[in-house]
C-alpha cells in the first residue's frame, strides 16, 4: 500500500495516522495532529526523508527487536505485548513523545492519567533507556496519581503475619523479609543464599530497581526469623520459593482477610515497603535524608513521602493549648 493519510477513527485518537510503504520502508506512524493540511505536511515530510536515507537506516533497532532484548535482559513484562504490537517494527528513532502520547489514547482510551503513565510512557521509557535512548517523555498531567501513603500499625502487621503463618510458614518469613527490610517485591524475590551473611546481618541485591545495587540490613527479629527458615540455609538457590503470580496475590489476600487488615486495591505487597518506610521515620527516627542513605530509594520526592508518617514538631505544639473542655463525669 503506498504511503497515505489514514483518518481518525471514531472513539479513538483525534490524529491522522500515516501508514504505507514507500521506496521499500514501510510506515506506520502519528501525525500527531488532528488537522488534515498539517499531517499532509509531516507525510511529505517522512517522504523526503525516506528519500534522503534518514527514516531508518537498515538494521536500526525497531521497538519489536528493542522489547524482546529489554525482556530477555530481565526487564518487567507487564504491558509490554500490547506495546509491541501497537509500535511493530517502528523504528526506535521514530518513537518521539507524539508517538507515545498517540499509544496511549490509542490503546487506553478511557483510563485515567496515572493508568496510562504506568501502562505506556513507564514500560516506554524503560525500553528506550535500556537500548541507550535518552529518554526526554513529558508524563502525562496526573500521571503519578494521587500520591497515598498507607502502612500497618505494628498490631495489623502482627495479626497479618500470624495469619500467613497460618498458610504457610515460608510465606510469613518472606512477609516479615519485605516488611523489615523495605524490598520490593521483585527484588526480595530474587534474592540468592550467596548473598545472605546472617553473622553479619546483612542480605545483598545486585541489581534493584533503580538500578543500583544495594546491601540491605537485616534486623535481629529478622536475623532469628532467617535461621529457622523453614527450608534451611544450607542449601543454593534463591531465599524464598516464592514467585510473581496470582496464586501468590490470592494467598496475601486471604491472610489480610483472616487478620482483619484491609489494604488498598492496588497496593498489594508495596505495602510492607510503605510500612518499613513509615517505621523507620516514626521509630528509627529517619529524616528524608537518612531514608535516601538506606539505598532504598534514588530521588528526594520518593522518600519525603514519609515525612507524613509522623506529627511535626511544630504540630505537636497542639499539646500546649489551653484546656478549656471540662467534660462532666458519668
Amino acid at each position: 500500500m503506498p504511503l497515505n493519510l489514514v483518518p481518525p477513527r471514531q472513539g479513538k485518537s483525534p490524529n491522522w495516522t500515516i501508514r504505507g510503504t514507500y521506496l521499500g520502508i514501510r510506515v506506520n506512524c502519528t501525525a500527531g495532529t488532528p488537522d488534515k493540511r498539517l499531517a499532509g505536511r509531516k507525510l511529505a515530510q517522512i517522504r523526503d526523508e525516506i528519500e534522503r536515507g534518514a527514516f531508518s537506516k537498515p538494521g536500526a533497532p525497531t521497538f519489536a527487536s528493542a522489547a524482546l532484548k529489554y525482556i530477555e535482559g530481565g526487564g518487567e513484562e507487564r504491558f509490554i505485548l500490547k506495546l509491541a504490537e501497537h509500535f511493530g517494527e517502528t523504528p526506535l528513532a521514530r518513537i518521539d513523545q507524539a508517538a507515545i502520547d498517540e499509544a496511549a489514547f490509542t490503546l487506553y482510551p478511557r483510563a485515567s492519567a496515572a493508568t496510562r503513565n504506568r501502562q505506556v510512557y513507564s514500560p516506554v521509557s524503560a525500553i528506550l533507556k535500556f537500548a541507550g535512548v535518552a529518554d526526554r517523555l513529558r508524563r502525562p498531567k496526573g500521571g503519578r496519581g494521587a500520591r497515598r501513603l498507607f502502612f500497618f500499625t505494628p498490631e495489623q502487621a502482627g495479626r497479618l503475619l500470624a495469619a500467613a503463618e497460618a498458610q504457610d510458614e515460608e510465606f510469613s518469613l518472606f512477609l516479615a523479609f519485605l516488611l523489615y527490610t523495605g524490598c520490593r517485591l521483585s527484588e526480595a524475590q530474587e534474592i540468592d543464599l550467596a548473598n545472605v551473611n546472617l553473622s553479619e546481618a546483612w542480605a545483598y541485591s545486585p541489581d534493584t530497581k533503580n538500578g543500583d545495587p544495594r546491601l540491605i540490613h537485616l534486623p535481629p527479629v529478622l536475623v532469628a526469623a532467617l535461621a529457622a527458615h523453614p527450608r534451611g540455609l544450607d542449601r543454593q538457590g534463591r531465599l524464598f520459593r516464592f514467585r510473581k503470580n496470582g496464586r501468590l496475590y490470592a494467598w496475601l489476600d486471604k491472610a489480610a482477610e483472616r487478620a482483619g487488615v484491609v489494604i488498598p486495591p492496588r497496593v498489594a505487597f508495596h505495602a510492607f515497603r510503605h510500612t518499613w518506610g513509615a517505621w523507620m521515620r516514626r521509630y528509627g527516627g529517619c529524616d528524608t535524608t537518612a531514608l535516601l542513605e538506606t539505598g532504598a530509594w534514588r530521588d528526594r520526592q520518593s522518600a519525603a513521602v514519609y515525612e507524613h508518617a509522623i506529627q511535626s514538631e511544630e504540630a505537636r505544639r497542639a499539646d500546649l493549648l489551653p484546656n478549656v473542655w471540662q467534660k462532666k463525669s458519668g
